[in-house]
């Protein structure tokens, strides 16, 4: 869901929402019509994605098999070889590379990205946006995130940092796919969760600091995945219920919710994502880096290789590539 940036209140029509793209906010009805280029705007396409084997590659180093694009899809797809360079810096196009450099891991995870977009309906010149943003992102600097190490599973040397709602369908959607690819590849990735409750949710909140009083018990992922199971019927009775079969009395519950024990915890997480960025949920931070990709197994295979190829490059793609 698309995170309100500021007055008036969210929700409404006029609201103001941020957007990626260069040249601010547009309104919240333009935004929604027109799918603002942000994590969300492509996650809601991301459904079809998921289940996408058109082109997709055996693994994550091979380069992608065109031929399986429908024709309009095959286009934009070499579209894109022509437009875009070399991902390693040489003076070519993207596919001169993919036929003269063989070695260039980091073109070839390109060439990937624009077949999963092409498939998926992505114009060529669109696609190209999005490698040249996906590039840059892995330039900018770096945002570091103070997450307790109870909010993280995994031990891997990629952190992935997702900031997410409980009462956002698009985040339910997301948590079966992004915990499985997380727990297939745990020598890789570390998952941390950070909560980011959307306001014109009424209870993101309390299920927020739910899953804060259960961190603090050892049993914060049962309790979070049971609020996302049951996000259809969440009430403030359904969260009391979730704790008390996770091990939490209802007079712990009810004493921490009348204390305000978690909300400074809850409104500091959901503050550390605005500062970095995020205006949506889910959103996704690699090494603190944002992905404005949809957050599909196939791309976050694709994105964590890179990364892991950029560490060992100190920064860049040719070193490890050649």
């Amino acid at each position: 869901m698309i995170a309100p940036q500021s007055q008036p209140r969210p929700g409404s029509d006029d609201e103001a929402w941020p957007s990626s793209r260069a040249g601010g906010a547009t309104t919240g009805s333009t935004a929604r019509a027109l799918g603002v280029d942000s994590p969300v705007s492509r996650w809601l396409s991301a459904a079809a994605l998921l289940a996408c084997t058109v082109a997709a590659p055996a693994a994550a180093q091979d380069a992608p098999d065109p031929s399986a694009l429908p024709p309009a899809a095959r286009s934009e797809y070499d579209r894109v070889l022509e437009d875009e360079f070399c991902g390693c810096g040489s003076p070519h196009s993207l596919g001169q590379c993919l036929k003269t450099h063989g070695d260039c891991r980091h073109s070839r995870r390109l060439a990937q990205i624009a077949s999963i977009e092409a498939a998926r309906g992505v114009t060529g010149a669109e696609i190209g946006v999005e490698l040249a943003r996906y590039d840059q992102g892995f330039r900018d600097p770096r945002t570091t995130f103070k997450v307790d190490e109870r909010q993280c599973r995994g031990k891997g040397p990629v952190t992935l940092v997702e900031f997410s709602d409980f009462e956002c369908p698009h985040c339910a959607l997301l948590r079966p796919a992004l915990e499985k690819f997380a727990s297939d590849n745990a020598s890789r990735v570390k998952l941390c969760w950070m909560s980011f409750p959307l306001t014109h949710f009424p209870n993101s909140m309390p299920a927020a600091q739910a899953a804060l009083l259960a961190r603090d018990k050892g049993k914060l992922w049962p309790v979070h995945d049971a609020i996302f199971e049951n996000q259809r019927r969440l009430s403030a009775d359904v969260i009391q219920e979730i704790l008390v079969k996770a091990g939490i009395s209802a007079a712990e519950w009810k004493k921490a919710l009348a204390d305000k024990t978690y909300v400074e915890q809850v409104e500091n997480q959901r503050a550390a994502g605005v500062a970095a960025g995020v205006n949506a949920t889910p959103t996704l931070f690699v090494n603190g880096r944002k992905l404005d990709l949809a957050p599909a197994p196939e791309i976050l295979s694709i994105t964590v290789d890179d990364e892991l190829d950029w560490q060992k490059t100190r920064g860049t793609w040719t070193t490890a590539n050649r």
